[in-house]
């Protein structure tokens, strides 16, 4: 996704293309590579805690280390990111299942998750940093943030998740972060007891690469370890669990949102700087200013131009844009992309509050996120968002109001223009006679992106429907023809929004040539149960559908011509997965591996979620296997669950 929108001039810069896209590759399983290795062998980072400032009380690993484990709960942090903090440990942890994927991409060779170090590291059981001589990486929890429910929530944090090192893939020269989630309280926990149930923990885990899979910008996940000693009070008393999971980056926008609300302006800047230097592997990397007003058919806008010295400022009065416009440009973009991903496959997170808003545009902590499966734009997956905030129709809107809280974090910054290095403005900040004019290059900018912001999206989203739908010319009329009406459609009809893409692939044109023929072939769209939907019957249902069936057959054959069928189905089925992680499919999961105490199911599942695009894959049961993709149980679609986890 975002290959095409990096365009590099300089090959000095190729290296950081390959870090800044590494997220987008495809997740599927390369079976003929074993290549990889162990865990203590893989190269090990901690550019994270080198550059920026800790908890003021726990300067260094030692002063954590030889703290009591008890004295490292919930308590406010001011003037620091992060807080040394180990793991609590998990007595007799059960490894239930790893991402082969996973592996693959951090570099640790298949077979490593059999022998006794790695299972004790994604239990929380073994760090590498050695007391005696204070040398290894020494494990850290975040300090951030954020607006929940559009509502300022004060510090978070890390409340359970524990960074234990960062790890540079030897192939790929990838940079990933890796974390266990469940792993003890921090001073983040506030009042919760830093451990996650095994419910959430195995959505994470499958959800985390079946997005992956997708293509879908998302946070990782390697393992999924059982803690049977972890008796967890929610709802009721659960079984704990930890998520070993990895990203380039963890830093979110809550992370701003918590040292604007402190005024903290020096830290601002050093972590503003430290994102644009170690998350996007410097300031060159950004986009420039673009020179004509944003638009989703403007190549300029798709494809900005970069490679911009970072001392250059950029455009006229009163816009000019400095580097840390830039900076939030590229942020606003990459969120931009992925919510276009988000919409096109119906992926709804349900609870996109700042602190949960990458500011690498990764998908990103998953509590109650679901697939939609009959088309409702109103759906919300979490049962608490009553006033449906986080529903999957407001999701570009949403994203685009925790974007403009990052621009008020970064509006000093931004305003500044030129003076930004100034050293009386480093200093001293915003003079009361230089106010005005900040403000009004930072109002300026912010809306200027914000434009960009919905034409990047809004090309993404195209693109990404346009080969849903088969096709590869671009005609402006089908959005409204086509893409529109089969959203309508599907929403009046109450049709399975990814199942009717994946039906569509292998739907013929010769198939189509008759009122009769279209008719008949609309059934194959609908429910096992036949036609639902508010004032529907058969006829008038498949009357519709027909319809639409011979507009889309006519911009096929414009495309592909009459004997094209077979090439366009192959490529319909490279994008239009025959499986994804249905809340359905999730809950059976969880309560066979909870209640039923099994297994082997874990790597059945993942296998699929890996390989979304298949028609069969190799789990041994072919039966769960075409249950699990076929027509949602009447009493399972749509579902929704707490935040709780």
């Amino acid at each position: 996704m975002l290959l095409r929108t990096l365009q590099y001039r300089l090959s000095t810069t190729r290296f950081r293309l390959t870090q800044m896209t590494a997220h987008l590759s495809n997740g599927a399983v390369n079976r003929s590579s074993n290549a990889g290795l162990s865990l203590r062998d893989l190269p090990k980072t901690n550019v994270f805690t080198s550059n920026l400032p800790p908890d003021p009380l726990y300067k260094t690993p030692s002063s954590s280390h030889n703290a009591p484990r008890e004295d490292l709960g919930p308590r406010m942090v001011k003037g620091g990111l992060y807080t040394f903090v180990r793991p609590e440990g998990t007595p007799e942890p059960e490894l239930l299942g790893i991402s082969t994927a996973a592996m693959r991409d951090i570099g640790i060779s298949l077979g490593e998750e059999n022998t006794s170090e790695f299972k004790s590291v994604v239990a929380g059981n073994k760090i590498y940093w050695d007391p005696s001589t204070e040398e290894g990486i020494y494990p850290w929890a975040q300090c951030y943030g954020g607006y929940q429910f559009g509502s300022w929530a004060g510090q978070l944090g890390d409340g359970r998740a524990i960074s234990l090192f960062e790890s540079t893939n030897p192939s790929s020269k990838t940079r990933y972060e890796i974390q266990l989630k469940g792993a003890g309280r921090t001073p983040y926990s506030r009042f919760a007891d830093g451990k996650a149930v095994l419910r959430s923990s195995v959505r994470e885990f499958i959800v985390s690469e079946g997005l992956n899979a997708l293509r879908i910008p998302t946070t990782r996940a390697l393992s999924l370890t059982l803690a049977p000693k972890s008796r967890v009070r929610r709802e009721r008393i659960e079984p704990g669990a930890i998520v070993a999971r990895f990203a380039q980056s963890w830093l979110r926008i809550g992370t701003f949102d918590l040292l604007r609300a402190r005024g903290d302006r020096r830290l601002i800047r050093t972590l503003a700087t430290y994102v644009a230097e170690h998350v996007y592997f410097g300031w060159d990397t950004l986009p420039s200013i673009l020179p004509e007003p944003a638009s989703s058919t403007s190549s300029s806008t798709i494809s900005p131009s970069r490679d911009v010295p970072p001392e250059k400022i950029e455009g006229e009065p009163p816009g000019e844009e400095n580097r840390f416009a830039r900076l939030y440009r590229e942020i606003v973009r990459r969120n931009a992309l992925t919510v276009a991903y988000w919409q096109a496959y119906a992926f709804t997170n349900g609870v996109l509050n700042t602190d949960n808003t990458s500011l690498l545009g990764l998908s990103l902590d998953f509590g109650p996120f679901a697939f939609l499966d009959n088309f409702d734009p109103s759906y919300t997956p979490n049962h608490d968002d009553h006033a449906l905030r986080y529903s999957y129709r407001n999701q570009p809107s949403i994203i685009w109001w925790n974007l403009v809280r990052l621009g008020e974090a970064f509006g000093e910054l931004i305003g500044a223009g030129a003076k930004v290095d100034d050293e009386d403005f480093i200093s001293e900040g915003v003079s009361k006679d230089f106010a005005p004019e900040l403000i009004k290059r930072a109002e300026t900018v912010i809306e200027r992106v914000g434009e960009e912001y919905k034409a990047v999206f809004l090309a993404e989203y195209t693109r990404l429907m346009r080969k849903r739908f088969g096709l590869v010319s671009d005609d402006p009329k089908d959005f409204d023809e086509l893409f529109s009406e089969a959203l309508d459609m599907m929403e009046a009809l109450e049709l399975d929004f990814n199942h009717f893409f994946r039906r569509l692939c292998d739907v013929r044109v010769s198939d189509l040539e008759s009122a009769d023929q279209r008719k008949k072939i609309a059934g194959k769209f609908f429910h096992a149960e036949g036609v639902t939907g508010l004032g529907n019957n058969e006829e008038k249902a498949r009357t519709r559908v027909a319809a639409w069936l011979e507009r889309w057959s006519r911009r096929v054959v414009e495309d592909w011509g009459v004997d094209g069928d077979e090439k366009r189905e192959a490529e319909m089925k490279k994008v239009n997965p025959k499986f994804v992680p249905r809340s359905w499919v999730l809950d059976e999961l969880i309560q066979r591996v909870e209640h039923g105490g099994e297994r082997k199911v874990i790597g059945q599942v993942m296998e699929m979620a890996l390989n979304p695009f298949n028609d069969e894959w190799e789990t041994g049961d072919r039966q769960q296997e075409e249950r699990f993709c076929g027509d949602v149980p009447r009493q399972n679609r749509q579902m929704m669950c707490s935040c709780s986890s």
